[in-house]
């Protein structure tokens, strides 16, 4: 370690102290109390929702679900599997698409994931000219921008009755409910486009679909948006689930993951991750896309909002949704007739009205009385005048609705007669008076119910849900059964103190883009945890916008690309990367568009330092970056990283250090010290946010003072955040393209659980964190050295830094035994598996981290012990290559009970199941399903709910 004392470090004062859980829950309290939760009708992308509380307090609240890891181990994921399906399904069926991935970051990255995806596909191969329609949510705008620059294609914005299309065209971006509220009539833009061989992506709002008709229906090649409303609460922009639908021609393009349906050694229906060889870390450079971590946490809770529901009280929700629009649209006409220059902008809506109003003074006016009734609406400021918005969803009510239009009679003196008398009668068609039809137009409307699969038919009653949501956490292996030891994932504890808050208001239900006097807790919250990463790092700009690791590397490189750029160094794209980096570091740096040059490791795992010298004379005046992960994913601290990072300053390259392994750093040193000049950090993986399955992830980004004027920006940060000036921020983005995700500041309510493990333990307990992860580390490597051989730990004295591979390779020569089976073998103890054959093939990298006992560490030991007893057993010929206890594994209980089964295996059932003793004590996890057959599964990629028979519901 290069720092052996504390004070070497510049600890922001509240750091010193750690705080007890009650003194944490009455600052955060105090803290997001400041927090006005007003009404909230902005809408652009955001609406007020309502989660059920069975599925706040079954699964959203639920460490099963919160604490799982990414379904990689597919035999043990069956529950999380099955509720991704149904949100695949949900969102495929809504959309009018034959197949839709398993959730994105959020609306406007599923944008840009869209158009790429698109771009990839289209036969146009010279075209390079995307057509973006002005309707467009602004947010996808930028986003799409910054995304697109990188791939040189480029964007013409008009409003889409301009649309004129020519062969420098590839691809058309079309939104079905314009930002402003109207629906628009693509159906016509679409074959347009595809006349003159321009592929369409579409966005769409999954609540609105109960009632219109699909993208699909209307010819969309790709359909995208997000599944906030589904549920899910603001939360001062995330996290949410984006999600991404298309014709089955580019199924195999779709970025992120895939849900598909599969069976398993007996036959039995079972889920898996589709196509898993489409991961960016398997593709490296070859990568579609750097999406790694995504929402599934989120994308379960949207899916159990549906299956809650049901189609029919999907459809009325939606109806009274347009209902209340519908009875404000009313009000807005008569108002219109009545008071000059204020005007109703919608022929046909779903729950959005945009009025142009007369002056900037009832701009202003309307300001106050919205304010006055802590009501908050759109307003903003075009070439032609002053325009206001509202939003309605299903938290709205009939006195909501008197209370919005009551704001514009104060504003204009005036009385509406007769607007809101009588019930809702989800009268979708709404013609009023004026020769003016509103609402949803005849064309426009969905012909049939939506949501017909058997998951969806009926609404569930509180039991049926509670059961059906426990049924699906028993299948599952989460840390709140056991250790999961996965290498370079940090599966830590994620402490109940940390996650309470998420379900306070003032935490959930705050609009990204709410006046800044209303979001002062969070002002606060992203300062103090902005200074403590500051001080635990050494740099001194920092981004909280990245809403995944895989983002934070993207920007991060950005940044550096920007930079050069504003200096006039066009040439500096080349991007070195050694395989001990971490996985998406080469998709994300082709995103970024540098050209990758591999730099060797030597066999001993480090940087080979000789080769690093001769690339960067040959790459002198073109190098831009090298990324590196420190320690390296071969659980080493690199012992020349200083003189290392010293070759590329010399050549004027920039040095982009992965945080990915952060927890074997806090405390101890600080990637500014080391020679970094910018790093990202894992917030869910290091400062303990959980995984959620694959799901919510937090990237953000520090860098030093040079670079940080180039760090990504956005026109709703706070106005001083960040050491910059709001005006700066958007000069910046709109001249460097720097806007990354929706929201500026990514998935924010999630950072609450950060700064609470970083103020529970404050900077002596963080230290001992570090300290007690390199510790379990290498006390496992000890351990297991008994009967396995541990990679690249003699360079550093026989110790490995917080995480070990083990090498398994040998055993397919001697036994016929292969990583995967020792992976599954692991099941039958109740583990989940460590990380597979990455980043070496054939091996497991092991990480314990800080959060786990002595003895749990030796239950795993003893397990992988036991396990390399099985193995000798098969090199010796006491037991058959090819029927044994691991070719065989995992064993659930209905095998092990069928008489049959136990006829076909040679040794008991006992030992199958309790190998050992305390396995039978603490509580036997039963696999749901045996061996998944993955072939299968791609042979017949099967993506939505399979009959009703393969579900186990009342």
């Amino acid at each position: 370690f290069l720092y052996a004392k504390e004070e070497n470090f510049a600890v922001p004062e509240f750091l010193k102290t750690a705080l007890s859980e009650t003194e944490y829950t009455k600052h955060c309290k105090e803290m997001m109390d400041k927090n006005k939760v007003f009404r909230c009708y902005i809408g652009r992308g955001y609406y007020g929702a309502i989660l059920p509380k069975v599925i706040k307090r079954s699964l959203l609240e639920n460490p099963t679900w919160y604490t799982s890891y990414t379904p990689y181990q597919a035999e043990i994921s069956q529950g999380r599997l099955e509720a991704l399906l149904n949100f695949q399904t949900l969102v495929s069926d809504l959309t009018g698409m034959p197949i839709a991935n398993a959730s994105l970051l959020d609306e406007a990255t599923a944008a840009a994931e869209a158009v790429m995806l698109l771009l990839r596909a289209s036969k146009k191969k010279e075209a390079n000219k995307v057509f973006v329609a002005a309707e467009l949510l602004d947010a996808s705008k930028a986003v799409l921008a910054t995304r697109l620059a990188s791939l040189c294609a480029v964007v013409v914005e008009k409003p889409l009755k301009e649309m004129s299309l020519d062969d420098g065209y590839a691809v058309a971006i079309l939104p079905q409910l314009a930002q402003n509220g109207n629906i628009l009539e693509i159906e016509a833009a679409i074959k347009a486009s595809h006349a003159n061989a321009v592929l369409v992506a579409v966005s769409a709002d999954l609540l609105s679909l109960m009632l219109l008709r699909s993208p699909g229906e209307c010819g969309a090649d790709a359909v995208y948006g997000s599944a906030q409303r589904l549920g899910l609460p603001y939360g001062f922009g995330g996290p949410h689930a984006g999600f991404l639908a298309v014709k089955t021609a580019f199924q195999r393009e779709l970025p992120g993951r895939l849900i598909g349906v599969s069976k398993d050694a007996e036959g039995r229906l079972a889920y898996r991750m589709a196509i898993q060889t489409r991961e960016q870390h398997i593709r490296k450079e070859k990568a579609t896309s750097n999406i790694c971590t995504a929402q599934a946490l989120l994308a379960s809770i949207n899916s159990m909002y549906a299956v809650y529901h049901g189609a029919s009280g999907m459809t009325q929700i939606a109806l009274d949704v347009h209902g209340h629009t519908l009875k404000a649209a009313k009000a807005m006409l008569a108002l219109s007739k009545r008071v000059s220059g204020f005007v109703l902008q919608n022929l046909h809506f779903f729950d959005t009205l945009t009025m142009k109003l007369p002056s900037e003074e009832s701009a202003c006016m309307l300001g106050r009385h919205a304010l006055a009734k802590e009501i908050n609406l759109c307003h903003w400021k075009q070439s032609d005048g002053y325009y206001v918005s509202f939003s309605f969803d299903e938290t709205v009510g009939l006195p909501d609705v008197a209370d919005v239009i009551e704001i514009f009679e104060k504003t204009f003196s005036l009385k509406i007669e007769g607007k809101i008398e009588g019930n809702i009668e989800g009268n979708v068609a709404g013609n009023v008076e004026g020769n003016i039809s509103m609402g949803i137009p005849s064309l426009e409307r969905r012909k049939e119910m939506p949501l017909k699969q058997d998951i969806f038919k009926e609404a569930k009653s509180e039991t049926q849900m509670l059961r059906y949501l426990r049924r699906l956490a028993d299948k599952d292996v989460a840390l709140d059964r056991s250790m999961i030891p996965l290498g370079s994932c940090t599966m830590k504890l994620n402490a109940t103190a940390q996650m309470e808050p998420l379900s306070w208001e003032g935490v959930g239900n705050m609009h990204p883009m709410a006046a800044e006097d209303q979001c002062q807790g969070y002002r606060q919250l992203l300062e103090n945890l902005g200074l403590a990463l500051k001080a635990l790092t050494g740099f001194k700009g920092l981004s909280f916008q990245p809403n995944s690791g895989a983002q934070g590397e993207y920007a991060g490189l950005l940044t550096i690309r920007k930079y050069f750029l504003a200096k006039g160094d066009t040439g500096r794209n080349v991007a070195f990367i050694p395989p001990s980096a971490h996985g998406t570091n080469f998709a994300s740096a082709v995103m970024a568009g540098f050209r990758l040059v591999s730099i060797p490791c030597l066999d001993n795992g480090c940087i080979d330092k000789v080769e690093l010298q001769k690339k960067c004379q040959q790459y002198k005046d073109s190098l831009g970056v090298f990324m590196i992960t420190y320690p390296s994913t071969y659980g080493m601290y690199e012992a020349n990283i200083q003189e290392i990072c010293a070759l590329v300053h010399e050549v004027g390259g920039f040095v982009y250090l992965d945080g990915a392994n952060m927890n074997a750093q806090v405390g101890y040193m600080r990637p500014a010290d080391i020679g970094a000049d910018i790093c990202h950090l894992n917030l869910h993986k290091t400062f303990a946010i959980p995984h959620g399955g694959g799901g919510p992830g937090m990237g953000p980004i520090l860098c030093t003072e040079s670079l940080a004027a180039f760090l990504p920006a956005h026109p709703n940060q706070f106005s001083e955040a960040e050491g910059r000036e709001k005006e700066t921020a958007k000069k910046t983005a709109d001249t460097l393209h720097t806007q990354l995700a929706q929201a500026a500041y990514g998935s924010a309510s999630i950072l609450i659980i950060s700064y609470a493990y970083i103020r529970l333990l404050g900077f002596s307990g963080m230290r001992q964190a570090t300290a007690r992860a390199v510790l379990h580390a290498n006390y496992l490597k000890q351990r297991l050295s008994e009967g396995y051989k541990v990679l690249f730990a003699k360079e550093a004295g026989n110790r490995v830094a917080h995480e070990l591979i083990i090498d398994l390779r040998e055993f397919q020569k001697t036994a016929g035994i292969r990583p995967e089976d020792v992976a599954k073998r692991l099941i039958d103890y109740g583990y989940h598996a460590p990380t597979l054959s990455w980043p070496v093939a054939g091996t497991l990298m092991i990480e314990p981290t800080e959060s786990e006992s002595k003895a749990e560490l030796d239950r795993f030991a003893e397990a992988m012990l036991t396990i390399r007893a099985e193995i000798r057993e098969i090199e010796q010929s006491r037991m058959p290559k090819d029927n044994n206890l691991l070719k065989n594994a995992p064993h659930p209980a209905e095998n092990l009970l069928s008489d049959s089964y136990r006829k076909k295996i040679p040794y008991s059932a006992e030992r199958a199941a309790f190998p050992l003793s305390w396995i039978r004590k603490q509580g036997k996890y039963w696999p749901p399903v045996s061996r998944i057959d993955n072939v299968h599964g791609d042979r017949n990629l099967f993506c939505v709910c399979p009959p009703a028979e393969a579900y186990d519901m009342e």
